[in-house]
């Protein structure tokens, strides 16, 4: 048996054993012969002849060429913001091997009507249908709609009616594959011709109307209209039109639209727009004095919205927001008012559902990060010479807290060397520099350069005098 075409839409793991013909391409009939094949040893073909060999083609026709229908296939994938139903595709009369499927799991709903009225084959309103198989344009339509696979939809056909296949939308992204294969007309019907109808009455009457000359298709032998499909399309005549009643119309008022009332409730007033006018042409108008129109002038305001407006929540405006950053709320005040607008009631005279919000969530800018502070330096730990001192390193946020969010490697030092000089007394004179008890570590204190130590250079003063 035959692989089934690699562009159809639904994966192979999706074909039931009943729809086995149609996935592979076979139809029905010789789908049954190949089956006799197997028990007698020869084929019986589409013309249900035992040893035959022939074979339905695409269009659905016995021992046919294919000539007769044009694959139609397509890809919708869109998104849309709007629930409901959208149009897909028109399915024609007559067409065969139907095979339509969504691209993934997703809570849409293939939907399947009639061309003309509101009859739904297939999810016209909810709940949506499940898993079946179903009568429609006479033919049968197998509808699958697995817990965690793609929603597909497919019949055999022909179809003896036009359908249209729409999407019911529960989510913003759909995405379908369709594929049929559809009739092309080509009738060449002897008998049948194309006619004028008499011209149309005129659209307008005055300043100018059109009126038409419709073409139909009618049978020679009793003039009766019949489908433009039984007459040649390419002999059809040109469908007519002409102007009438050109001459201008006499002055007339010309009432806009009313507009919304000023108030919902209370005595709110509604005004439009009347204006004298005579149309000398279809899209043309001349503006007269008001003179010119008949009287009495239509009214330019009314009074609308009589009824008393019941007890309502009035919001006063809106706090600062606090804390001045990062994350924070504003306030308001709500109150209930007399419908007027006058009175202040209590809450329990409007409607606790309909009470707005007092306060909000609002952020002004980004709060400052944590950050060191640094305290005074201390007093060199060495009267004389080389020392250190210290400071306190805090780290804080912007309100002054101590927090531990700084970032560890630009923290400042909190100990530094310092060193103070030392005084010059009668002992620091060349004379008096001497190495204390002439102990043998002094060549090591200046090998190790530790003379700029106090200690060492006064213990070994001569070595590290020139030092």
């Amino acid at each position: 048996m035959p692989r089934p075409p690699a562009s159809w839409c639904c994966p192979p793991h999706l074909r039931d054993r009943h729809l086995l013909p149609l996935r592979s391409g076979i139809s029905t009939p010789e789908f049954a012969s190949r089956r006799l094949w197997g028990m007698v040893g020869q084929h019986v073909g589409c013309d249900r002849i035992l040893g035959s060999d022939v074979r339905e083609d695409k269009c659905r026709v016995c021992g046919g060429d294919g000539n007769t229908c044009e694959t139609i296939e397509g890809l919708v994938n869109q998104s849309l913001h709007e629930t409901g139903y959208e149009e897909v595709v028109w399915i024609p009369k007559g067409s065969v091997h139907i095979d339509i499927c969504q691209l993934n799991v997703s809570q849409n709903y293939l939907v399947l009507k009639a061309e003309d009225g509101d009859e739904y084959f297939i999810n016209g309103k909810p709940p949506p249908d499940t898993t079946k198989k179903f009568d429609a344009a006479g033919t049968i339509f197998h509808y699958r709609r697995p817990q965690n696979e793609p929603e597909s939809l497919e019949a055999l056909g022909p179809i003896n009616a036009t359908l249209v296949l729409m999407v019911m939308m529960r989510e913003e992204v759909f995405g379908i594959r369709y594929r049929f294969n559809a009739p092309i007309n080509r009738h060449t019907q002897t008998g049948y011709s194309w006619h004028l109808l008499p011209w149309t009455k005129c659209s307008a009457v005055c300043a100018g109307g059109v009126q038409m000359q419709y073409v139909v298709c009618k049978r020679l032998s009793d003039g009766s209209a019949v489908s433009d499909d039984m007459c040649d399309t390419q002999d059809k005549l040109q469908e007519k039109q002409r102007l009438c009643n050109t001459e201008p119309c006499p002055p007339e008022w010309t009432v806009g639209s009313w507009s919304e009332c000023s108030r919902s409730c209370n005595s709110g007033v509604r005004t439009r727009n009347v204006i004298c006018q005579r149309r000398v042409s279809s899209g043309e108008g001349k503006y007269l004095d008001d003179s010119n129109c008949p009287t009495p002038r239509p009214t330019m305001l009314e009074p609308c919205n009589m009824k008393a407006c019941p007890p309502e929540w009035v919001a006063l405006d809106w706090s600062e927001c606090t804390p001045s950053c990062g994350p924070g709320y504003r306030h308001r005040v709500v109150l209930c008012k007399s419908g007027d607008n006058e009175n202040t009631l209590p809450p329990s005279q409007c409607q606790g559902t309909d009470k707005p919000a007092t306060n909000m969530r609002c952020t002004l800018q980004r709060c400052p990060p944590p950050h060191w502070v640094t305290g005074e330096w201390s007093e060199c730990s060495a009267q004389c010479g080389l020392g250190q001192r210290r400071r306190s390193v805090q780290c804080v946020s912007h309100t002054g807290q101590a927090s531990v969010e700084c970032v560890e490697s630009v923290r400042p030092p909190a100990m530094q060397q310092c060193e103070n000089k030392c005084e010059v007394g009668p002992s620091d004179s060349p004379d008096e520099c001497k190495d204390v008890n002439k102990v043998a570590y002094c060549p090591l204190v200046l090998k190790f350069k530790f003379c700029s130590r106090p200690y060492f250079r006064q213990m070994c003063c001569r070595t590290c005098q020139a030092h």
